[in-house]
């Protein structure tokens, strides 16, 4: 809890028990849990926690910089705890996100693309993870 208060309180975002079950969640998580998920879990550690608080804790987490929000599964947003730059391999079996290191994949090309400023891209891959 102390962790995600100092959290809160950096980012100028004050702690509230709503909003620190939202953080613990969020980035302890090893997933990338959706909004609804979140909301689930800060309900069971704060029951007086609403929706709306959810999703503008989010929101601020995003645009502080502390969490990514990607479209990544089937139309449903989920928040991503790594803002480090990777990409993204989706289990179609599971729906499991696993994260990919940057250095894992090179992408070619880009300089063709003439007709676009890219700014920033990541590579989303979907397929089975290999069991062992």
């Amino acid at each position: 809890m102390k962790k995600a208060i100092a959290i809160l309180r950096q980012c100028d975002i004050q702690p509230t028990p709503q909003r620190i079950a939202v953080v613990e969640y969020v980035l302890n998580s090893k997933k990338h849990p959706s909004a609804d998920e979140v909301f689930i879990y800060a309900r069971k550690k704060c029951p007086t926690v609403s929706r709306a608080t959810v999703y503008n804790t989010l929101n601020l987490l995003v645009a502080r910089g502390l969490l990514g929000m990607q479209t990544i599964k089937e139309g449903a947003v989920v928040f991503d705890s790594n803002v480090e730059k990777h990409h993204h391999f989706i289990d179609d079996e599971t729906g499991h996100i696993y994260d990919i290191p940057w250095d894992q994949l090179q992408v070619k090309g880009k300089e063709k693309l003439r007709d676009f400023e890219i700014t920033e891209f990541q590579v989303i891959m979907r397929g089975r993870k290999k069991r062992k």
